[in-house]
């Protein structure tokens, strides 16, 4: 495996920031790390870089503990801070030179940071202080910095905070082109960002893992062929009663006349006949649009 965590837990004195968690992911993965700040994103991807000691159980990269061989793991990691933290008064390229630097890559460090100014897209301003980029450039900066040692592992933390449209889709189809050969780690809050870029998402909020999807399509909200319905009787129904309906995939009761329905196909004409076949009467049915932050809210409440 790639990454694996097992048992892990961080505390601050008596606050506890992670609580015994668990997950693997394997190599080529490109996985979401999701959650409301303050869920534990950071924390963890601050102690899989290396950068942070956990206070128990265990954090592997590609089989080694972080906390035991941090200069071997360091080795194997690109890490992306949310802060990215550059250099403003140095150039692009000075810059990168000197990254490639502390990783000793000797004589071949020109040719490996002209290679990944022309992966990341900064061939026009390599030439130009980092203070002078825009947020979209200086990003770009930030990921050719984590790919300089060439990881097998790279860990992103809120890459796309902050970037206008534009820039949002350049960073994203840029991650996309990474993962095809590397396993990457990205932390976002921001639904559609798991959607449009990684294959599996793991879900964390108060320190917890609350849930881990290889396949996206079971979370309804990126499931865009379910549809979505709120009705309300006249008079009390049972939800079990509902639940029986031919295509519902759930049943969620408000009060005991008034329900929101999910299910794979448009039901309308089948509550019709059911509001029929038990002499009720229907004071409400209406599609509902969910949207992935209704969705995250129900994961992370």
């Amino acid at each position: 495996m790639s990454i694996s965590i097992s048992n892990l837990t961080k505390k601050y004195g008596e606050q506890t920031v992670l609580n015994d968690i668990n997950f693997e992911i394997g190599e080529g993965e490109v996985v979401g790390f999701l959650g409301p700040n303050g869920a534990g994103k950071t924390t963890t991807m601050k102690i899989l870089s290396g950068a942070l000691a956990y206070s128990s159980g265990s954090a592997k990269i590609c089989g080694m503990e972080v906390n035991e061989n941090q200069l071997e793991t360091a080795g194997l990691v690109g890490y992306l801070p949310e802060q990215n933290p550059l250099y403003p008064d140095m150039y692009v390229k000075e810059y990168l030179l000197f990254v490639a630097d502390t990783y000793k890559l000797g004589k071949n460090k020109v040719q490996r940071v002209n290679e990944l100014i022309e992966k990341v897209g900064l061939q026009s301003e390599f030439q130009k202080k980092i203070g002078q980029l825009s947020k979209g450039y200086r990003q770009r900066v930030g990921l050719a910095q984590a790919l300089i040692p060439n990881p097998k592992v790279l860990i992103l933390d809120e890459p796309t905070t902050g970037l206008d449209p534009n820039q949002l889709e350049e960073i994203r189809n840029l991650i996309r082109e990474i993962g095809k050969d590397k396993t990457v780690l990205l932390s976002t809050h921001i639904m559609q960002e798991i959607k449009a870029i990684c294959n599996r998402v793991i879900i964390i909020n108060k320190g917890d893992i609350v849930a881990d999807y290889a396949d996206l399509s079971k979370i309804r909200a990126f499931d865009e062929n379910s549809f979505h319905l709120e009705v309300e009787f006249a008079k009390p129904v049972e939800s079990g009663e509902l639940e029986k309906l031919e295509n519902i995939i759930e049943v969620k009761a408000i009060t005991n006349i008034h329900f929101t329905l999910v299910a794979s196909t448009d039901i309308r004409s089948e509550i019709f006949d059911f509001a029929v076949k038990t002499k009720n009467k229907l004071f409400t049915i209406k599609t509902v649009e969910r949207s992935m932050e209704d969705v995250f809210r129900e994961l992370t409440k």
